[in-house]
């Protein structure tokens, strides 16, 4: 393994984790609604996971675990932050994961999405895996 095989790339991470914050832009915005739930969420999800998938098998990223792993915590940072500021603003009150008690919501939203970023990565290792071994 060379050292650009450990290095991540940072300004991807941060794209990516900044892309996902479709997804609670379409909700605050009431878009998902519009949409239609249950569905409007998921797809929503499904569709940032196809993106996140495709553009680290384009890029052949050397460590697409890691990469979407810390891409899903940027995301959640973000999320977190998107919603201390806009929350007051829209609702009048601070709520989401920064109203949790203990910082017990910031926690769950980090794990949740570094969960999500992990899966999504696993699906692109193998992906990239297959395709080193069939020479693509």
């Amino acid at each position: 393994m060379t050292s650009q095989d450990v290095r991540l790339s940072w300004p991807l991470i941060a794209s990516l984790g900044g892309l996902a914050l479709v997804r609670p832009v379409l909700s605050m915005t009431g878009a998902l609604d519009v949409l239609g739930r249950p569905w409007s969420p998921l797809a929503a999800t499904a569709a940032i996971s196809l993106v996140w998938l495709a553009v680290v098998v384009w890029r052949r990223e050397p460590r697409p675990v890691l990469t979407l792993t810390c891409a899903g915590v940027v995301y959640g940072a973000l999320a977190v932050l998107l919603s201390a500021v806009l929350s007051p603003v829209l609702h009048g009150e601070l709520m989401g994961p920064l109203a949790a008690p203990a910082g017990v919501g910031v926690v769950v939203v980090l794990v949740t999405n570094a969960a999500w970023g992990a899966v999504v990565g696993l699906v692109a290792w193998a992906v990239l895996s297959q395709r080193a071994r069939v020479g693509q």
